[in-house]
């Protein structure tokens, strides 16, 4: 019964220190996602570019003085690639949880349509093939009724 309890409570505890992690990265890249994208942020990059060329001359435009500037862009942008994907990764989520509550709220509306990110590249074809022919009839029935001198729907 002990390590039972031991195991539960040592799980319990890794979960919530994931928990805590992943609430911490959460917050920090929400933080530098808006922080990074203002004027300001620019302003400091582009300083730095310019005080970093124009000490050029200082060190004869040296191998060293080049791998500094690359080593620098290079760090930055691998991390950003982490900071914008999770950005990204929250507001699909987001955007996919607001259609999915219009889709549940309008009257006729195709609830099967509420998943639709889990389907599979040909599902997703074959969806976007039935709206096409949807479309096409649509445009067709309108045509049709402007030619007869009907207002179209």
């Amino acid at each position: 019964m002990r390590e039972k309890f031991s195991r539960l409570h040592e799980r319990a505890s890794q979960e919530a220190t994931c928990s805590t992690l992943h609430s911490g990265f959460r917050r920090c890249s929400h933080w530098l996602s808006l922080a990074v994208g203002t004027p300001a942020a620019f302003l400091i990059a582009l300083l730095c570019i310019v005080t970093w060329a124009a000490v050029g001359p200082l060190f004869h435009f040296s191998d060293t003085w080049q791998l500094v500037i690359n080593t620098a862009t290079t760090i930055i942008t691998f991390l950003m690639v982490f900071l914008i994907q999770n950005t990204q990764n929250r507001d699909t989520k987001a955007v996919h949880l607001k259609l999915d509550e219009l889709l549940r709220g309008v009257a006729g509306a195709r609830t099967s349509l509420v998943s639709l990110e889990s389907l599979s590249d040909q599902e997703l074809d074959r969806l976007q093939e039935q709206f096409e022919r949807l479309r096409r009839r649509a445009d067709r029935q309108t045509n049709a009724a402007e030619k007869a001198g009907q207002p179209a729907d």
